[in-house]
């Protein structure tokens, strides 16, 4: 920009000298402008033009003024003139020639230089960089060839041939949503080392040719076949661990409904009077049975449920019924532990579409586990409603509460807070079997706690019955 404003500056100065009488007019001294500038801008180069353009403006400055003015001047003094104005104006210019030449070939020179540069930091990188056509024939290369692509540079192939043949297609799928989309990536193993593996990158220029980056993605590939295998390694022994659980509960179960069955005869004393504590023994045994059996239930309810083996029997039925058959069995419980149990549900009929026993399995397991929470002198309150189409069972205690960091253990298998006594009780299946019951009907459960206040579980699950709620009075 200098350079073309010490140029424009030197015309200008020559026209408006040359207009107004040459040398000799008051704007002749305009004439070395350009070499007052060039001092001004830097030295060197510029210094050089600015003086070569000023002596190409005097020069003709003179020229004009003595062919616009009219003068006639004696023949040797003319003489003097006319050769002091053309030498004038063919130095500057030969100069000013001089200088643009010598300043337009370093620039040239820090062009080539730069391009050198640039190629060699690209040729240095650990991909190489390609162009393609737009049917991926590879062009002009740039960087290191990965293994399965070496030769690359010099056989005029496309970008598809090094795929192997079961990768072409997506390759080719590749290439045609680069051109349409502007980018795409694929990854593949190349036909010439089936072992190795090559990921390439392919954007779009605004000239429509494609630029393509190929790298070795051997190593990433081995990763990710490694995470696959741990993965599948993962699911396979889960699937092993459901399956043993399964079988084993079914095992017991088998054993223990004929302990319950005996101990059941004899604590009603079908086959004869029995002493009042042997009758006491076999209460023990029988509640006990029970107790096993339910645990060895919840086994096998979570051992299908991780196996997606577990498949909801939904009916219609009143949800109010399945909510208050469970009070009435939970109520000697809370007796027993000076807990005051309540139930609040509606007084019309509650029409759902649900499993029943598996409605029935989530009031248990939350009142229960109220329970075990609540101490004596403390209070469990069970509210049953429905909320549009969705029915909302809340369990809420006044009990010692939990803590922020354990409301995010609650709800995985096996997963318990509280003390040690507290989790001896139970086997932490309670409140994931719940989770599990309700997402398979489509809701969610939703624990608010706080530590040495209490605990409300509510379980939210899209199954009001729409027509009988529709036809309802």
């Amino acid at each position: 920009m200098s350079i073309a404003a010490i140029v424009g500056l030197g015309v200008a100065a020559a026209c408006a000298a040359a207009l107004t009488g040459g040398v000799g007019s008051p704007l002749a001294v305009w004439c070395l402008a350009p070499l007052v500038a060039a001092v001004g801008v830097g030295r060197g180069e510029r210094l050089a033009l600015g003086a070569a353009v000023s002596l190409a403006a005097v020069g003709v400055a003179a020229i004009g003024g003595l062919t616009l003015s009219g003068y006639v001047l004696i023949p040797a003094a003319a003489a003097v003139v006319s050769a002091f104005a053309l030498t004038s104006t063919v130095l500057g210019l030969a100069a000013a020639l001089v200088v643009l030449q010598r300043n337009m070939g370093r620039e040239d020179r820090r062009q080539r230089l730069a391009l050198a540069q640039l190629r060699q930091v690209l040729d240095e990188q650990p991909f190489l960089l390609a162009t393609l056509d737009q049917n991926g024939l590879i062009g002009r290369t740039w960087g290191r060839e990965p293994a399965g692509a070496r030769g690359v540079s010099s056989t005029g192939l496309t970008i598809v041939d090094l795929a192997s043949e079961a990768d072409r297609p997506r390759l080719r799928q590749a290439l045609a949503t680069a051109r349409a989309d502007g980018a795409a990536e694929f990854a593949f193993a190349p036909a010439a080392e089936p072992q190795a593996w090559l990921a390439v990158s392919l954007r779009r220029t605004n000239s429509g040719r494609l630029i393509g980056v190929l790298r070795d993605a051997a190593a990433a590939h081995a990763r990710e076949m490694e995470l696959e295998q741990a993965r599948s390694d993962a699911e396979a022994q889960n699937a092993g661990k459901s399956r043993f659980l399964a079988n084993m509960s079914h095992e017991l179960r088998t054993p223990l409904n004929a302990i319950m069955g005996f101990s059941d005869i004899m604590r009603q004393r079908l086959f004869g009077p029995l002493s009042d504590r042997y009758a006491e023994y076999a209460e023990l045994v029988h509640e006990s049975g029970g107790h096993l059996l339910d645990l060895i239930n919840d086994v096998l309810d979570m051992s299908k449920i991780e196996a997606e083996r577990f498949e909801l029997a939904r009916e219609a039925f009143d949800g109010r019924e399945a909510v208050s058959s469970v009070l009435r069995l939970m109520r000697g419980q809370a007796d027993r532990a000076g807990v005051q149990l309540r139930g609040l549900l509606p007084r019309e009929p509650l029409d759902v579409f649900a499993d029943r026993r598996a409605l029935k399995q989530i009031a248990l397991n939350l009142i229960s586990n109220a329970l075990k929470f609540t101490p004596r002198g403390g209070s469990v309150t069970v509210t049953l409603h429905c909320d549009g189409s969705v029915m909302e069972l809340l369990v809420a205690d006044t009990g010692v509460g939990i803590g922020p960091e354990d409301v995010k253990r609650l709800g995985r298998p096996f997963e318990q807070a509280g003390g040690a006594a507290q989790r001896a009780a139970g086997t932490g299946l309670g409140l994931s079997l719940v989770r599990s019951f309700a997402e398979l009907h489509g809701g969610e459960m939703i624990i608010e706690s706080r530590l040495g206040e209490g605990t409300t579980v509510s379980v939210r699950m899209p199954v009001i019955d729409q027509p009988a709620a529709a036809n309802a009075p």
